[in-house]
């Protein structure tokens, strides 16, 4: 539920989780709820990345360590034997709310059970740069502590005495900025190292699926071998590159490794997370946006990764099937707007050339560049190809977009040739 990259709007960052080390005077009312209260700078030096793993520790003393597999995020959050906030005894307070970075929420439901700590909920929400709305759900369970109350918050204020809360379209609480929500979990003394574990499944579904989605994926007490896993599975894409030494400085390396780690973040596989078809095909997601990704992320992957390549172009098609155009640009399951056309017709005809052809369906890839050619879509902002007509005192002054392959080398190269054409 993140995406790396993108322009337009901020995107997705669902459902943030915020843990306090205590409420002052033990009231669960003087603990912080809105963003703009909760806020923490954090500590200099404090930061450590590396894929599959971040690590931050905020001026509250509270050190979060993160990881993630497909769909589950598993955060270990260590807190102080002294909370920083005076008259406040160490009582782990975690809430989370129901909203993404832009604050785009429509609605939202949020359950918590106060016997296990489990917190579920979803939300609808707004795409960055796209049309339409997407439903997200959560999962969190929380291991190290045991729950001493729970409830649910909106604005500033918190309650154990609703377990539930529902935010239609139109509730005043539904503008996210001014009127926050979401539900709470506050425990006794961590039993080891201070140490909370919060697992976070997700979902495009629902929120049993979120729940399954995270107890497949994330045994709860085991975040070292989670954090090896991740490790595993990047060091298996990174390794297909060998850098030989040819003194070159590190901040070359640095640069060159971080670029292809981002290369492969998105577009993200969202096979069996697809609530509007069922297929055999893979879904993939978040293509930011082809009219960029063609002529960098997309070459490269063709080379590091040709395997994903042809699954992500399985996808277009399927998408193509089932909606009846290629998209441009697609993220949240939502149509994203166009810019010069559908560039999905060159990532195909690069992976045509590069004979990356495993399960891909040439007549249909066929069918469907065809109709980005020669029909004119009903609504040009979000699919088909765009053929824009200048109408004035002079002859009509047409605009298309032609797909140019050529070869270099042992390379075929495909590139975008905007030409101009007078009609009489």
């Amino acid at each position: 539920m993140h995406d790396s990259g993108t322009g337009g709007s901020p995107s997705l960052g669902n459902f943030p989780i915020f843990a306090q080390a205590g409420c002052p005077n033990g009231d669960i009312n003087a603990c912080k709820y809105p963003k703009e209260l909760r806020a923490e700078n954090r500590i200099p030096g404090t930061v450590h990345a590396k894929p599959g793993y971040f690590d931050i520790t905020l001026v509250n003393n509270i050190r979060t360590e993160m990881t993630a597999t497909n769909r589950t995020a598993l955060y270990r959050m260590t807190f102080p034997d002294t909370p920083t906030t005076a008259n406040t005894t160490l009582s782990p307070h975690i809430l989370v709310e129901l909203t993404d970075l832009p604050n785009s929420r429509n609605d939202g439901n949020i359950t918590v059970y106060p016997d296990t700590g489990r917190i579920t909920g979803g939300g609808r929400f707004a795409p960055s740069f796209g049309i339409g709305s997407y439903q997200s759900y959560f999962c969190l369970d929380f291991n190290g502590a045991k729950v001493k109350d729970a409830g649910v918050w909106s604005n500033n204020r918190a309650t154990a005495k609703a377990t539930s809360l529902k935010i239609a379209l139109g509730d005043a609480r539904q503008s996210t900025g001014d009127r926050p929500a979401g539900g709470w979990v506050q425990f006794e003394k961590p039993s080891q190292a201070n140490q909370i574990l919060a697992r976070v499944g997700m979902s495009l579904v629902s929120e049993a699926q979120a729940c399954s989605n995270a107890e497949a994926e994330v045994p709860l007490g085991k975040f070292d071998d989670v954090v090896a896993a991740a490790e595993t599975a990047w060091r298996s894409k990174l390794d297909v590159i060998t850098v030989q030494d040819g003194g070159v400085d590190e901040v070359f390396l640095k640069a060159f490794w971080s670029g292809v780690y981002r290369s492969m973040i998105s577009p993200q596989d969202y096979t069996g997370e697809n609530p509007f078809w069922k297929s055999e095909e893979p879904y993939y997601d978040s293509y930011y946006c082809i009219w960029d990704s063609f002529r960098s992320i997309h070459p490269l992957i063709t080379i590091l990764d040709p395997f994903s390549q042809s699954l992500m172009v399985r996808s277009l098609l399927d998408i193509y099937r089932h909606e009846g155009w290629l998209p441009d640009c697609r993220m949240s399951l939502c149509k994203g707007f166009t810019q010069g056309g559908s560039n999905a017709d060159i990532v195909i005809t690069d992976a045509y050339l590069k004979n990356i052809t495993a399960g891909i369906d040439w007549a249909l890839a066929y069918e469907a560049v065809v109709k980005d050619a020669e029909v004119e879509p009903p609504n040009w902002d979000v699919e088909g190809m765009i053929i824009m007509t200048l109408e004035c005192s002079f002859p009509i002054l047409t605009y298309y977009q032609v797909v140019v392959v050529s070869q270099l080398g042992n390379l075929w190269v495909t590139s975008p040739l905007i030409t101009w054409m007078l009609t009489a």
